[in-house]
């Protein structure tokens, strides 16, 4: 198994769900840079579960502890390491189905690559837990970032089939995607927002789960960001966020949509403005030939369902091979798109640092 990702700055992710921690290793950071680590602390505020009744009541302060490469608050050069430590797990919810593979979970995948040596507690090494040591990764970056100007925000542009407005492509402002860091439940309308939180309410009561759809902007990206093919922009990126948990799908700008429109309507015009050249639309979401263009970087990710539900589902025991029915007990969120939201910010201001 390889937890490592990276080329100019290389991460590396540990443990498990009901293990005694889970943590990350950063290496290639400059030398001397100073680390805020109340605004870290918040960024892992804004993940962690048991806030409010949207998600899982499991009890973690997510407060990290670093081992290493830190002194006086600036970096030293050696490999940053950070742990955090598991402190309300409740491994006794897993022992009795073991055996039973939960549907669209990484259970049976697990089993089969691990030869059933792989930790099952909590979905062990492929839960959300992990996504932990993600944010606190995300939010040392993001630092970087933003010394140089670079700012990255989000806002939940779904759930269900409840849709939030969307970001505009050509002008997205600082301060907006600033003030939706410090919103529990963030959305540009709230009236909406309300009634996302009902559906999750809803499928809750049912015993049930919703997905939907987390929209993402980082503004300030210099152009000239990024490779050609293999290493392009869009590649990295949607490397890093196809590793998060739960999600599914990724489009940029227009996303899907441009392959509806013709060329005439697809195409961003240039201009020059300010002395800058810049696009008049921005349908490629900011990258295009792989490379940054100095527009909103701009992309949205789709986000399954929680797939522990009370519900009874169909499956297998894997130690018999018999069919069988599973009703899934323990804590769990009813959707996992809000507490999502900074790891997404997260794994973005990794992917944009390992390429500046």
């Amino acid at each position: 198994m390889s937890g490592t990702w990276g080329r100019k700055v290389k991460f590396t992710i540990f443990g498990e769900s009901h293990g005694k921690a889970v943590g990350i290793t950063i290496d290639g950071l400059e030398p001397g840079t100073e680390l805020d680590l109340d605004c870290i602390r918040r960024e892992m505020g804004r993940r962690a579960p048991g806030k409010s009744v949207l998600s899982t009541p499991r009890q973690e302060e997510d407060s990290f502890e670093i081992l290493s490469g830190l002194l006086n608050g600036r970096t030293t050069g050696t490999p940053l390491c950070a742990v955090i430590r598991n402190k309300d797990q409740h491994s006794k919810d897993y022992e009795k189905t073991k055996d039973l593979m939960r549907p669209s979970h990484a259970d049976y995948t697990g089993h089969v690559k691990y030869k059933g040596f792989n930790d099952y507690r909590g979905g062990g090494h492929f839960s959300g837990r992990l996504t932990a040591p993600l944010v606190f990764a995300g939010a040392v970056c993001r630092q970087v970032l933003e010394a140089k100007g670079i700012t990255i925000g989000s806002h939940i542009r779904s759930i269900g089939g409840i849709e939030d407005r969307a970001f505009s492509l050509t002008g997205i402002g600082e301060e907006t995607l600033r003030s939706l860091r410090d919103m529990q439940f963030p959305v540009l309308d709230q009236e909406q927002g309300d009634d996302m939180q009902k559906l999750i309410l809803e499928a809750r009561e049912a015993r049930d789960s919703v997905g939907g759809v987390i929209e993402a902007a980082a503004v300030n990206l210099p152009a000239g960001v990024g490779e050609p093919f293999f290493d392009s922009l869009e590649s990295t990126l949607a490397h890093l966020l196809f590793s998060v948990p739960g999600v599914k799908g990724v489009e940029f700008g227009a996303g899907f949509g441009i392959a509806g429109m013709k060329g005439s309507e697809a195409n961003d015009g240039l201009c020059v403005e300010d002395g800058k050249v810049r696009t008049l639309t921005n349908n490629n979401g900011g990258i295009t030939g792989g490379i940054s263009n100095g527009m909103p970087l701009v992309f949205r990710v789709a986000m399954k369902p929680t797939p522990s539900i009370g519900i009874p589902q169909r499956t297998v025991n894997i130690e018999k091979l018999e069919n069988q029915t599973l009703e899934i007990t323990g804590r769990h969120d009813p959707c996992i798109v809000v507490r999502a939201v900074p790891v997404i910010e997260a794994v973005t201001a990794m992917a944009l640092l390992d390429n500046i």
